[in-house]
């Protein structure tokens, strides 16, 4: 469970470890589900909260095993900048944060964070290739992106916030910050957080870069998709989604 990486055979993507761990947690999210779909919006806030609360404890203890492994030069490996890390800061300001901060946390979650989880469950590219199935890193790294689905869908199926075409901003906004913060770590450790500064071989990613020649433009153009696609993509998902079963986002 807390093996050094290289002691084991790394689990890989699409293999039977990966579908197992996929199984599960789609198992595990239908059932939160079956259970919460009825709650309250107080209670939708305390599940929220408590779940944000596990969320970062865990991320702490990623963060310790990572570094005693030798890798803090590896900023890649621990620090959370990355696009899915918006479940972290989302969670935090939906949870504790007032007024346009609790909206911006809000809205995070019942959108990016749908599309963030749900495309590394399919394709886990920060875990799997470099764990067994049943290392910690892997087992937290799919508990962490279920539960970015889970409360997307949560938040949307109990109307704990009506989304409206203008809150593509507070998106916005959030990623900018994290992919700022993200540069700024990159500059100093040649590392490529929010995956916004280098390659990334074996995705998609790698098609932009070598459009751009990996050049300033490859930045622009991948913090730019991820302040806008994940937001709008979700968003006229769950609207055509709300407006066929009679429930309209305003």
């Amino acid at each position: 469970m807390f093996s050094n990486m290289g002691d084991y055979e790394p689990c890989g993507i699409f293999t039977t470890g990966h579908f197992i761990l996929l199984t599960v947690t789609i198992i595990c999210i239908i059932l939160a589900l079956k259970f919460t779909y009825r709650k309250n919006k107080e209670d939708v806030y305390k599940i929220i909260k408590n779940l944000t609360i596990i969320i970062c404890i865990l991320e702490i203890i990623k963060i310790v095993f990572s570094i005693y492994q030798g890798s803090f030069a590896d900023v890649n490996s621990y620090v959370p900048l990355y696009y899915c890390s918006i479940l972290l800061y989302a969670g935090i300001l939906s949870s504790f944060g007032k007024g346009n901060f609790k909206r911006a946390g809000d809205v995070c979650l019942a959108t990016g964070s749908i599309i963030g989880g749900i495309v590394f469950l399919i394709y886990p590219s920060t875990s799997l290739p470099m764990y067994p199935a049943f290392h910690f890193l892997s087992i937290h790294s799919f508990f962490f992106h279920g539960t970015m689905v889970y409360l997307g869908i949560l938040i949307n199926i109990t109307n704990y916030v009506e989304l409206k075409l203008s809150d593509a901003k507070y998106f916005a906004i959030i990623i900018a910050i994290m992919s700022i913060l993200a540069l700024i770590v990159n500059k100093i450790s040649n590392g490529n957080l929010m995956f916004i500064s280098h390659n990334f071989p074996g995705t998609p990613i790698e098609i932009i870069y070598n459009l751009t020649n990996g050049n300033i433009w490859y930045s622009f153009i991948m913090i730019v998709a991820q302040m806008t696609l994940p937001f709008y993509f979700s968003y006229f998902i769950i609207k055509t989604i709300k407006q066929k079963y009679n429930s309209p986002i305003v």
